[in-house]
């Protein structure tokens, strides 16, 4: 899988500059769209996502995008994700954290696509494991974050751990910035070039896990 992480400009300036077969899967951090609105979306007042489902028309292949989605005066980070010129959905923020700006959507997305079955992490839902977690449990062959700015080192700590702890290569888009990481928490890649590609291998591997723990009491059935 050939992914081109764009992490700097809009996305209609990397329409006029690229064309054709790029790579499998172009994500765009969240300057590439900017405000979002779902009403003006509708009325056709703008066509923001039909740009994006455009784009990865022109190109054959997913695009992801965030955005900071409005609806009716409801703001949340999302992303948005089209395929050969059909929007699969928006996928949103789950996690609100001490009353933020942004709301929470409903429910972690995986989008089956010719790529790949893609699991999608939205900002800040990066710092709650049990979203990446969910994502491994339901089959998604590659996480991908979208996020904002970058810490020193705290988004990359937690993107090598969550990918050792839950078996799946986890990529980060974020604005100035890309890296990834394999299933064995290793550094498999970083760049401040945009955009920058990166060729990943698809790596499963399962193990048996056995715990004790208390719970689950039920009562012996008496004989008949």
């Amino acid at each position: 899988m050939r992914i081109c992480f764009v992490t700097g400009g809009s996305l209609s300036e990397y329409a006029e500059k690229y064309e054709g077969d790029i790579a499998d899967v172009v994500c765009f951090s969240f300057q590439a769209l900017g405000k979002v609105s779902y009403e003006r979306e509708l009325k056709g007042e703008t066509s923001l996502f039909e740009d994006v489902a455009l784009l990865s028309k022109e190109q054959k292949n997913v695009v992801l995008c965030g955005c900071y989605t409005d609806a009716r005066g409801i703001r949340r980070k999302s992303v948005v994700v089209a395929e050969r010129g059909r929007i699969l959905g928006v996928s949103d923020m789950i996690n609100r954290m001490d009353g933020g700006e942004y709301r929470s959507g409903a429910g972690v997305k995986i989008f089956d696509t010719s790529a790949g079955k893609l699991g999608v992490v939205v900002g800040e839902d990066l710092y709650f494991p049990q979203v990446l977690q969910t994502l491994s449990v339901c089959g998604a062959e590659v996480a991908i974050v979208v996020f904002e700015e970058l810490s020193e080192s705290l988004e990359q700590t937690l993107m090598r751990a969550e990918a050792f702890l839950y078996g799946i290569p986890v990529c980060l888009c974020a604005f100035g910035y890309a890296e990834a990481a394999d299933i064995g928490g290793k550094l498999l890649f970083a760049s401040p070039k945009s955009p920058c590609f990166l060729d990943l291998k698809r790596e499963q591997e399962y193990h048996i896990v056995e715990t004790r723990q208390r719970g689950f009491y039920r009562r012996k059935r008496g004989t008949f």
